[in-house]
């Protein structure tokens, strides 16, 4: 019933106002089962730090048994024999037992392993919340590219077959050629397998963002279309050494890599506190009646305080090598995190040069595009007065369009790149995507 639900409410929703970016985000914190089990994940791996601090707390245990007893008992009879004493008895014990570590350095490395474990939980979930915000804008501006290039192919396909046919008639009329025919057909039917593409493009996209908010599929029609207004934003901070200091500070991937080490840091200071001595305080209270055959109807109350000490002395060379073991897997993971901090530190690099390409791109191609309708007109009119031929028509529509389509292709990717960068930052937040979510609305189509 569920998805039958939500998708009554995106029909319902569809004839008031168009669903942004930022609506399907919120459907996703509810419906997304990639982001539910991170949810999961993080609250698991946030119990590390609990199980870690129980070593290093008093454990209080009880023991309670209670039995009946037949014994067959020989004793001497004091002339030199014994004679046989039958006993059927009942016997009880009970014991209290307080322990407190002193001083246990395996236990002591385990909460800390357990304190990095958690913190590595945390921040694996922040990655997680930020990508959410990334692939629901991804899905979002996949499906609305793939509608501008439908749009842009049956617009092609219209006017291909308007030239197609007035082609034709000039050829029946002995003024045209039948080159002239074929050109305009073959355009056609390229334009024709570039919709198909588009659909199936846009069919992926749709049912993937359908997976992000629990429905099979979503209509492009419930989705908001960019603004044909839309203008680049300001980047804040302006210069990329600032973007770097974030990321380095902040980058959710960076910080759980950085967790990890710790935690492999302390896998090898718990093998390494194998050879290291144990003390512990300890508490008992017993109760005893019949215990054993020597205690026969007689009842002990013993109280004890005192300390333990464990020393372990040899182990056949296991403690060695799982130390040996765990101090490779800690090397491991610093070259991981050095891989990592290069990995994301060249990402933030493209996406702030992105960024700033970007603002440049869209003013060229809006340029582009102002010039390419111009020369539309003015090759329709060239033909006319004899100074054109058909395939310069044909040349100049397919720069229309193919300008329509990168304009369109550099909108979307200067808010991937906007929203990346952030994201590689790691200060991305949904006040970032509802910023975006701005850009969406009602007069955004071609």
């Amino acid at each position: 019933m569920k998805p039958v639900f939500i998708s009554l409410l995106l029909v319902c929703g569809s004839a008031q106002a168009a669903m942004g970016p930022f609506d399907v985000y919120e459907q996703a914190l509810r419906n997304d089962p990639v982001f539910l089990g991170a949810i999961k994940e993080r609250d698991a791996g946030l119990e590390n730090r609990t199980i870690g601090r129980a070593g290093l707390l008093p454990r209080l245990s009880y023991n309670y048994n209670k039995g009946r007893n037949n014994s067959e008992a020989h004793l001497p009879d004091g002339r030199g024999g014994s004679y046989r004493d039958d006993r059927n008895y009942n016997s009880y014990g009970s014991t209290f037992s307080l322990q407190q570590p002193l001083f246990d350095y395996e236990a002591y490395a385990n909460y800390r392993k357990g304190v990095a474990q958690a913190l590595f939980a945390d921040e694996s979930f922040r990655d997680k919340s930020q990508a959410l915000l990334v692939r629901v804008l991804s899905y979002y501006t996949q499906a609305l590219f793939a509608q501008d290039q439908i749009d842009i192919a049956r617009a092609k396909k219209k006017a291909f077959e308007q030239q197609f046919q007035q082609n034709r008639h000039l050829f029946q009329q002995g003024e045209g050629t039948r080159t002239d025919i074929l050109e305009a057909e073959s355009r056609y039917e390229l334009a024709t397998a570039e919709e198909i593409q588009a659909l199936d493009e846009q069919d992926a996209s749709l049912r993937e963002l359908g997976a992000l908010i629990g429905v099979q599929s979503v209509n492009i029609n419930d989705l908001a279309p960019l603004n044909q207004s839309f203008a680049a934003f300001t980047l804040t901070p302006a210069n990329y050494d600032t973007w770097h200091e974030l990321a380095l500070t902040n980058n959710p991937v960076l910080a759980s890599q950085r967790q990890s080490l710790e935690v492999a840091r302390y896998e090898v200071e718990r093998n390494r506190a194998g050879h290291l001595p144990r003390i512990t305080a300890y508490a008992t209270s017993r109760k005893q009646e019949s215990d054993s055959g020597n205690t026969y109807n007689q009842r002990y109350d013993t109280n004890t305080i005192g300390v333990e000490v464990s020393m372990p002395l040899y182990a056949g060379g296991g403690i060695s090598a799982s130390t040996r073991q765990a101090s490779r897997a800690m090397e491991q993971a610093e070259y991981e995190l050095e891989g990592k901090t290069r990995e994301t530190l060249i990402e933030l690099r493209r996406q702030f040069s992105a960024c700033l390409s970007g603002v440049s791109k869209l003013r060229a191609y809006q340029k582009a595009l102002a010039s390419a309708e111009a020369l539309v007109v003015s090759t329709k009119q060239s033909i006319l007065g004899g100074e054109r031929v058909n395939l310069d028509a044909l040349n100049a529509e397919q720069q229309l369009y193919s300008t329509r389509r990168d304009l369109a292709q550099a909108r979307y990717d200067y808010l991937m790149a906007w929203t990346k960068l952030h994201y590689y930052a790691g200060n991305l937040r949904d006040t970032d995507l509802a910023k975006v979510d701005e850009a969406f609305g009602p007069d955004g189509k071609l």
